[in-house]
């Protein structure tokens, strides 16, 4: 498993970055950091954009959902049918957000060693493919202040909250308490809440205490989803006006 793990991401990764490193100096360390977080979203965007997609179909057919638990409260089995009933006919996958969390897991590892235990300023040759060469210099200083290869509190504060921001923005609420919902209804609100809050905590803890370039990737990585979030809903909505023409 730590072979495939190196080999397919770790490795594919730095090297990317060695590469883009070499070839674009110009732009810094933080520059180079930007554009390759754009490279990987792209090539995630597939997969995101589906989550995306499904995120939106959610709040759509909340009323649907929040309707069927109401009418079969004492039956559970029936609800799950129910449920399960609409979400096909909506060709909504429920589970496509949980995959790209899945899918990011291992990418986010990889990212953190190689922006904090292995670094790029100073690339391990020994790491690198044959045609990717370092550069010879590199500056790590961001926007002329921040040094992307130590811990910054600036970047940090600012990755939770993009990370708050980006939650805020794309995951649905749940639908107000009625109080009839039990465990189920509980256990909604409070993920939702745990989302909305706790994550953007644990964000800003592990960005501080990690070097600031890791921090970067997560700033970018939030406003790219948001701005993904932007054109899904406006590619969506035009499809709902040409079914309505």
């Amino acid at each position: 498993m730590h072979y495939l793990y190196t080999h397919i991401i770790f490795l594919p990764l730095y090297n990317g970055l060695v590469f883009l490193s070499g070839h674009i100096p110009y732009l810094g360390a933080g520059g180079v950091i930007i554009l390759f977080t754009v490279i990987v979203r792209l090539i995630l965007f597939p997969l995101s954009r589906k989550a995306a997609r499904t995120q939106a179909l959610m709040r759509q057919i909340e009323p649907e959902l929040a309707s069927v638990k109401e009418r079969f409260k004492d039956d559970k089995q029936q609800q799950a049918l129910e449920t399960m009933k609409i979400y096909k006919e909506k060709d909504v996958n429920p589970f496509s957000s949980i995959l790209l969390l899945i899918i990011q897991i291992p990418i986010i590892f990889a990212l953190y060693r190689v922006f904090y235990s292995v670094g790029f300023s100073a690339p391990d040759s020994t790491l690198l493919y044959s045609f990717v060469h370092a550069p010879a210099t590199l500056d790590t200083i961001f926007l002329g202040v921040i040094d992307i290869t130590k811990k910054s509190a600036i970047l940090a504060v600012l990755a939770a909250l993009s990370q708050y921001l980006q939650i805020r923005f794309a995951v649905p609420k749940p639908a107000p308490k009625t109080g009839k919902g039990g465990f189920q209804e509980d256990f909604a609100h409070t993920m939702h809440m745990q989302m909305k809050y706790v994550f953007p905590v644990m964000i800003l803890f592990i960005a501080w205490n990690v070097a600031g370039a890791l921090a970067l990737y997560w700033i970018t990585s939030n406003l790219f989803m948001i701005a993904q979030e932007l054109v899904v809903r406006k590619q969506m909505a035009r499809e709902a006006a040409v079914k309505a023409a």
